[in-house]
């Protein structure tokens, strides 16, 4: 078993600055900066616990268990009735078709898709005049356009209702309830309590980024330690608000988006452990659609300055 680590170990100045200089250099690097022999830089940032996988930080930004009987609030939706909605039989089909659809029900679907094979004119032909119908209905509106965009692409349709509806079983067989889902996380009621008293800017009502790091730093027991630490809790925002847009809402409070944006911010400068890390969080980037954001750029440069310099504890 290893031996404790002392209290002096943990405030001792000479230590701390070892673990603030290893963040941003080489173990090489801090050992000549400080005077100390490498062994001993090394034996500082182990023991520290400061760059290997905060599990603190694992335990509360993660989704609760999948509790299946809890999905049992989702009741099986009825077919909806069908009726006249525009005077054109054909099209009021369609738009009845796309309300089943739209349950989600794959029994209910699969007759949807098979009846619109019943239907001679092509659907594309019937979303134009479904569009010249809602146009001529609202004279000088003509954003009304915009409801017949993908009137005829059913299939599209039926892959995001059924991707919604389990979803929708997935959120409710980990919360419970819509209310449950829709509560406080721990790692939300975390961010308000850290962030409490911080006022929005007038421009654009977020809080101050400079405010918001040193208020989520002085709480290193919940801090990233590494980049794999940075995308577990990305993942872990990314997922929370999928399953409650789901139920229709997935706005995060403010607070919880500054703590999101902040660990966004800290893959700039925590160095990768491991090639693979580094890749990880470049595949991140790129499927997120993070590319063009403004702090990418450092976390690119980081990732590269890190490919030459990478040395293990």
């Amino acid at each position: 078993m290893k031996p404790p680590v002392s209290k002096f170990w943990i405030s001792n100045p000479i230590h701390q600055k070892v673990i603030d200089l290893r963040r941003t250099h080489t173990l090489s690097a801090v050992a000549a900066q400080t005077g100390l022999p490498l062994g001993t830089v090394k034996t500082i940032c182990r023991r520290s616990g400061s760059f290997v996988d905060n599990p603190a930080l694992r335990s509360l930004f993660t989704l609760p268990a999948i509790q299946s009987s809890n999905s049992t609030a989702l009741a099986v939706p009825e077919l909806p009735p069908q009726h006249a909605q525009t005077g054109d039989k054909e099209v009021d089909a369609v738009l009845w078709l796309r309300e089943i659809i739209k349950t989600g029900q794959a029994a209910l679907i699969d007759k949807a898709m098979q009846a619109v094979k019943r239907i001679d004119t092509p659907l594309k032909e019937l979303e134009d005049r479904y569009m010249k119908l809602l146009v001529s209905k609202n004279p000088g509106n003509w954003t009304v356009a915009f409801q017949t965009f993908g009137f005829a692409d059913l299939d599209g349709l039926a892959k995001r209702s059924i991707n919604k509806l389990s979803t929708q079983h997935a959120a409710l067989s980990r919360f419970g309830s819509v209310a449950g889902l829709f509560a406080n996380t721990p790692a939300e009621q975390f961010c308000l309590d850290t962030l409490a008293g911080l006022k929005p800017s007038k421009d654009f009502c977020d809080l101050d980024a400079g405010q918001v790091d040193a208020r989520f730093n002085a709480r290193p027991d919940l801090s990233p330690n590494t980049l794999s630490d940075c995308l577990h809790e990305l993942g872990y925002w990314h997922d929370l608000y999928l399953l409650r847009e789901a139920h229709g809402v997935g706005d995060p409070a403010r607070e919880a988006y500054a703590r999101k944006q902040y660990v966004f911010r800290s893959l700039g400068h925590i160095r990768a452990k491991t090639k693979q890390e580094a890749i990880a969080v470049f595949r991140y980037l790129a499927d997120d659609d993070r590319m063009e954001d403004p702090e990418t750029e450092g976390i690119l440069l980081n990732l590269i300055g890190g490919a030459y310099q990478n040395d293990s504890l």
